[in-house]
């Protein structure tokens, strides 16, 4: 059986599982196998899912938890999809995006983070201006999350501005 359809026919187990934790295993296979527009495909689908989870989470009225690799990978794939919001300059999405995944978990680090995430969205900081001057990307690349967790003194001065405003 020829590389691609081996891998189509993971992804289509990890789809029929609705397993974005087997989808994002096989990531690295499918950037290197598949075109561009089965590569977009790919990511959708996690997304849909991703999506799918956050509705069930919203409706039981449970927290995820990052240790579960499921959630772990349903956190992931929002968080992205906020990012990609921001980086697209639709701030005020990104924001209540990030607000969203903030409240959805029990991992105080993740919501922590978030909270810095939203504070500057809402403030209009630019995803540029959020990386190079409130994110310590080296130091969250050192932590080995999956999301912007270590900041700068210049994120706490945010912090205090906000709430000084009453926001």
């Amino acid at each position: 059986m020829p590389k691609i359809d081996e891998l189509k026919e993971k992804v289509l187990k990890a789809q029929t599982d609705n397993d974005i934790a087997s989808l994002y295993v096989l990531e690295t296979q499918a950037h290197e196998i598949f075109d561009e527009d089965t590569i977009q495909g790919f990511y959708a689908n996690i997304l849909d899912m991703a999506l799918e989870n956050l509705t069930n989470t919203l409706e039981s009225a449970r927290k995820m938890d990052i240790n579960e690799v499921q959630d772990f990978a349903t956190l992931r794939a929002l968080y992205e999809y906020a990012i990609e919001h921001y980086s697209a300059g639709d701030i005020q999405d990104a924001s209540a995006l990030f607000e969203v995944l903030g409240g959805l978990t029990n991992d105080n680090k993740f919501s922590n983070a978030l909270k810095f995430h939203t504070i500057a969205s809402k403030e209009n900081i630019s995803l540029d201006d959020f990386i190079d001057n409130i994110a310590d990307i080296e130091a969250t690349q050192k932590a080995g999350t999956f999301y912007i967790s270590e900041f700068t003194n210049e994120a706490q001065k945010l912090l205090d501005k906000t709430q000084s405003k009453g926001k």
